[in-house]
């Protein structure tokens, strides 16, 4: 384990404030506000990989894809992912960049676009549930799944939209040249969105395939490639709680492995397509040796590190004690 080694996951709806800020600019500047607390990160001695979500930017991509889809070929999932990987990713080395200037820090940043492995028998492939792009009448749904073998579900009377599989990460294909940029001393973003979903055939040989992995998910297995001794994972909320949303709710600072994964079994705190997939990739990171785990809002990084915010899970009580 590399001690002062951190993988940061931010999330990509953290870079869309509300509905009114959703411009390229807009999502510049929030970039900037989380790159601030990791350059603080940097500046304090952590060497630091970064993953990022993106699933609002690649629903602008497939949208902005079916407007022109009468004069243009539409986009594919795959390349989607793509594209929104090396958009965040210059917004993130950017603003990484300017920072490390105004600190006086002599490091640099550099974004890899990053395929992620995939099984082609994931039972995700057999019961899609990740709804993505736009919304659609019956008949357009039909017509799609028809001509263009989509998975289609009616979404609570608002429309018909595309779902698609989200496949568990097996393998990143690039991790050999993320840990070389590591060693070298770059900040390397990765993983960006989960990664590109790719599934390998007989020869090896990779081909993409229309799934969204999960970005948190595929940071676990990021930190525990390089050997990280911390995955700190951004998120809206400044942490972990308990019976989420009701009269009931109530924080969590720290937890242990095994009580995280009580309270997931439960299956009444943390809700899926938000605090429950984080849950399990932190219990992914610390079972296969990760030190610990940080759950926090980007602005509560540096309080989160002293111990003084957000939620640390930690292997055992042991190691609970040792935090305080």
């Amino acid at each position: 384990m590399n001690p002062r080694t951190a993988v940061v996951a931010i999330g990509g709806n953290s870079l869309i404030k509300d509905r009114f800020h959703q411009t390229v600019r807009d999502q510049y500047i929030a970039a900037g506000e989380t790159c601030w607390h990791i350059a603080s990160m940097i500046q304090d001695g952590w060497n630091v990989a970064i993953g990022h979500g993106n699933g609002p930017q690649v629903g602008f991509i497939l949208r902005r894809s079916e407007l022109a889809a009468h004069e243009l070929h539409e986009v594919p999932l795959d390349v989607c992912g793509a594209d929104s990987q090396g958009a965040i990713g210059y917004a993130l080395t950017q603003n990484l960049e300017n920072d490390f200037l105004r600190l006086g820090l002599d490091r640099h940043a550099v974004c890899l676009v990053t395929q992620v492995e995939v099984a082609a028998d994931d039972p995700a492939f057999a019961s899609p549930s990740k709804p993505i792009g736009s919304f659609m009448d019956e008949a357009e749904a039909m017509r799609r799944r028809d001509e263009e073998g989509w998975a289609v579900r009616e979404d609570a009377g608002r429309g018909w939209r595309r779902v698609v599989a989200s496949p568990a990460p097996l393998r990143i294909v690039e991790i050999d040249a993320i840990r070389e940029l590591i060693d070298a001393g770059f900040v390397v973003v990765s993983v960006g969105g989960g990664g590109i979903p790719v599934v390998a055939d007989a020869n090896g040989d990779l081909t993409g395939v229309a799934a969204v992995i999960d970005k948190d998910l595929a940071c676990s297995l990021l930190a525990t490639c390089i050997d990280a001794e911390l995955l700190l994972i951004t998120t809206a909320v400044p942490h972990v709680s308990l019976e989420f949303g009701t009269p009931g709710d109530r924080p969590i600072e720290r937890m242990t492995l095994a009580e995280a994964k009580g309270y997931l079994a439960e299956g009444r705190h943390f809700a899926e397509g938000s605090m429950a997939p984080k849950i399990r990739a932190v219990i992914g990171f610390l079972e296969r040796g990760g030190g610990r785990a940080i759950i926090t809002d980007p602005d509560s990084v540096e309080l989160a590190l002293a111990g003084e915010a957000g939620t640390l899970v930690v292997a055992d009580e042991g190691a609970l004690r040792a935090s305080r």
